[in-house]
């Protein structure tokens, strides 16, 4: 049983569950990248939603108080 599968709310399109190999999700802790994480995909417009076992994940990883074993690095430059 898929937690997706139902109209998306931004178009006329039907969210349907992908595996995204790598997924940055933000929350109000901070930000995330998962990977291979089952996303919801609007297969019209490409909205995303993600489902509440994926968002506990994020939560549980940024409430650890010892760092994850992997960090990327991502580039920040001005508009």
């Amino acid at each position: 049983m898929s937690l997706y599968d139902f109209a998306c709310e931004y178009c006329e399109g039907v969210v349907r569950e992908r595996i995204v190999e790598r997924e940055p999700i933000s929350h109000h802790r901070g930000i995330v990248v998962l990977e291979n994480v089952p996303v919801g995909l609007c297969d019209r417009c490409g909205a995303r939603y993600y489902a509440a076992p994926v968002l506990k994940r994020v939560e549980s990883i940024l409430a650890k108080p010892k760092p994850p074993a992997r960090t990327i690095e991502v580039p920040v430059e001005a508009y």
